[in-house]
């Protein structure tokens, strides 16, 4: 994939996660979310758990280590589906496809491992593109503040979501 820059075209690779690239990914997160991202419900949810790296991509503009996303596995009440994030982006790198790039692999490689749903906490108008929608209010909850109306899902599989309803846990906490 070719993104603009202002001097040239420059070429980004997606890659699937590797553990080498823990330290840089993390120092993005540091960069990109700030010390705040400890208290944030889904943080927490997710470093239960920890992601899946081969559902995990990165982003490269040479050997440069430009954005990051991860999927990790919960339960909505008694259904298994993907939490989604983070998804980061370098700033100067951001809206260029950088981080759609990197959702499509994700999304796509998650279908093609049988998975159903994923759902995340993000702004509706920018995943909405990836096929990602609202979801209706008091059908499924986060522990923990959250605001309801960025919570959103997308079906892997044409009706996945369908009476779907619950809590949002890690997958080990599966009663």
């Amino acid at each position: 994939m070719l993104i603009g820059s202002t001097m040239s075209e420059v070429s980004l690779t997606i890659l699937p996660e590797t553990p080498e690239d823990a330290t840089a990914i993390e120092r993005l997160h540091e960069r990109t979310f700030g010390p705040g991202r400890y208290a944030r419900t889904a943080y927490r949810i997710r470093e239960s758990r920890g992601h899946l790296l081969e559902l995990s991509f990165t982003a490269r503009i040479g050997t440069l280590l430009v954005g990051s996303v991860r999927l990790t596995p919960v339960y909505i009440g008694d259904t298994p589906a993907l939490l989604l994030g983070p998804l980061t982006v370098e700033p100067p790198f951001r809206e260029r496809g950088v981080g759609s790039a990197l959702l499509k692999s994700a999304l796509k490689e998650a279908k093609a491992k049988n998975h159903k749903l994923v759902v995340l906490v993000g702004d509706e108008p920018y995943y909405a593109k990836s096929s990602f929608k609202q979801i209706p209010k008091g059908q499924v909850k986060l522990p923990g503040p959250n605001d309801p109306a960025r919570l959103l899902v997308a079906e892997l599989s044409a009706g996945a979501f369908e009476g779907v309803k619950g809590l949002i846990r890690p997958d080990w906490e599966k009663v």
